[in-house]
């Protein structure tokens, strides 16, 4: 992936971050408020598949392969849902606005659709726009976004159409997930994340003072 500043430099500040969060956390998995950091910092970051779903132009999108900031925060969710999602992606579209300039163009927010049958390309982009429209939306089949979902502790449950004509998802994890710049998941956010405690992480992240 091609990274502002030259691959190494990247991947240095990144990871010199990433472990002070984790030495914070003594290596147990998380860091918790106290440490200054609101996220989950893994001991073991979990691996990015490198399988494509399509973004909201209708082109091929690997979230191993076409991340090209040094770090990317992804959330599986869907645009109908009446809770959760929004309140989420609103948290984030306000982190967003937090960062500065060159923090702000060194991160994406990914959202992959749990519910394609709806999400269309033009729902979803016409949903992400509400929040803001650099945020990029994938969707594909529903077995393909399970895959993706699955190395990534992303729980994807393959809805059913109701006699009502509503739509069961039957549920989905809810946590927002970030990628690295060497394709790997060292850390997650819980669904009731702050804008400010993201800003914050996001700062730490990227090897910034808030």
């Amino acid at each position: 992936m091609a990274r502002p500043g030259g691959p190494g430099r990247g991947r240095a500040g990144l990871a010199a971050a990433l472990l002070t969060v984790l030495v914070a956390s003594g290596c147990g998995g998380g860091a918790s408020a106290d440490d200054g950091f609101n996220g989950k910092a893994l001991d073991n970051p979990l691996p990015v598949p490198d399988i494509a779903l399509s973004d909201t132009s209708g082109n091929d999108f690997s979230l191993a392969a076409d991340t090209d900031k040094r770090l990317s925060l992804v959330f599986f969710g869907y645009s109908n849902c009446p809770d959760i999602c929004q309140t989420v992606m609103g948290q984030l579209a306000g982190a967003i606005n937090r960062l500065d300039d060159a923090d702000r163009e060194q991160v994406e927010v990914i959202f992959v659709t749990t519910d394609p049958a709806r999400d269309t390309e033009t729902a979803l982009r016409r949903y992400l726009d509400r929040f803001n429209p650099d945020f990029i939306g994938l969707t594909g089949d529903i077995d393909t976004i399970i895959d993706v979902g699955r190395p990534l502790a992303v729980y994807v449950n393959d809805g059913v159409e109701l006699p009502t004509g509503g739509f069961d998802l039957g549920g989905h994890s809810t946590q927002i997930t970030a990628i690295d710049s060497d394709d790997q998941a060292p850390v997650y956010w819980s669904q009731d994340t702050s804008q400010s405690e993201f800003a914050d992480d996001i700062h730490t992240l990227l090897g910034e003072e808030p």
